[in-house]
């Protein structure tokens, strides 16, 4: 801590609602950090079970804690009182329900003494428990923590949320300057990303396993409605409008399936029309859709009309890539993969 101001090195962000089961491994794990320089401001977004009992109890053992109360106003506003609080000019997130290991902190904090470029510094993360697991998460799992440097990040930042959200430590100034965190409607963190990419933030992720998140039914990922595929799709149609597809009247789509069709309803809504389809089902290929034309992926040509890709498996998705590519298709000038 830095003695002159009595201010800590890292301010650790962690809003919690009714966490009792497993605020105590969550705080045990902050606790058992090598590095010592920080404070946690927990937020209590009007908790009905043992967690006030539980916060207080922790503050009194460590002056480190810091306990605030929002009477349940929210997720959004508990993290936009918990920044106003946080006096460090580096932040961790963290919830209540995960957990660190010991060396996450002294980890990120010493990567970005060395890198002053990077305004937000992510890690690799895990599962846990891995019996809950579901392919799809795992693949997540594997996507994400795949993505190391800033232009990887910035590559699939369309794809997916690219950081799980109590994995990150970021520069305060970063987020002041984007307005803090807002309520749209569709996942706060990811909305965050997309501000701070536009605005010019560098990512980084640490390629060690340094945070353990908690898969259980009733996690806000799970059971929110701001966490719907058509509450993403929605965001970043939304930050899309602002930058990659601003007065953009017509698209191509690649990818003819369910996810493409849910694009096209979307366009649509903002007044913008797909000129023609590729795919390569020869089921589709050559029949009309939506009023334009399905092509094969062999006569996508680039005629100044922007192209969203719009399939998700991986293996298709490097599949499209790599014929945008050959058709001269260039990723972020006119050309993004959204799925």
């Amino acid at each position: 801590m830095n003695r002159a101001t009595n201010t800590p090195a890292v301010s650790i962000l962690m809003p919690v609602r009714n966490e009792e089961k497993h605020l105590r491994a969550a705080l045990a794990s902050l606790s058992a950090q090598s590095f010592k320089d920080w404070e946690l401001v927990a937020v209590d977004d009007g908790s009905r079970d043992a967690t006030p009992e539980l916060l207080a109890r922790a503050a009194a053992a460590d002056a480190r804690i810091r306990v605030l109360q929002t009477g349940g106003l929210g997720l959004v506003p508990a993290l936009n009182m918990g920044l106003a609080a946080c006096r460090a000019d580096l932040i961790a997130r963290m919830d209540g329900d995960d957990v660190c290991h010991p060396a996450r902190l002294a980890a990120q904090v010493d990567y970005l003494a060395d890198h002053k470029e990077v305004g937000l510094l992510a890690c690799s993360f895990r599962h846990f428990p891995r019996h809950r697991v579901g392919m799809g998460m795992s693949g997540y799992e594997r996507w994400q923590n795949a993505l190391l440097g800033h232009e990887e990040i910035s590559a699939d930042l369309f794809v997916e949320s690219p950081f799980v959200h109590p994995s990150v430590i970021f520069r305060k100034g970063e987020i002041e300057r984007t307005g803090g965190y807002r309520d749209m409607g569709w996942p706060e963190d990811y909305d965050l990303w997309l501000r701070m990419a536009a605005a010019g933030t560098r990512f980084a992720r640490l390629p060690e396993t340094l945070f353990y998140w908690r898969e259980r039914p009733e996690r806000t990922t799970r059971t929110s409605p701001a966490y719907t595929q058509d509450a993403f799709r929605r965001c970043k149609l939304h930050h899309l409008l602002e930058g990659f597809l601003k007065d953009e009247r017509e698209v191509i789509l690649a990818g003819a399936g369910l996810e493409g069709r849910a694009w096209q309803r979307l366009l649509k809504e903002a007044g913008i029309g797909v000129s023609y389809w590729v795919d390569v089902d020869p089921k589709k290929i050559g029949r009309p859709l939506h009023g334009a034309p399905v092509l094969a992926t062999s006569e996508l040509t680039r005629t100044g009309v922007k192209l969203l890709m719009t399939v998700g498996a991986r293996g298709a998705r490097d599949v499209v890539r790599q014929t945008s590519q050959k058709a001269g298709f260039i990723e972020g000038v006119d050309a993004v993969c959204v799925a």
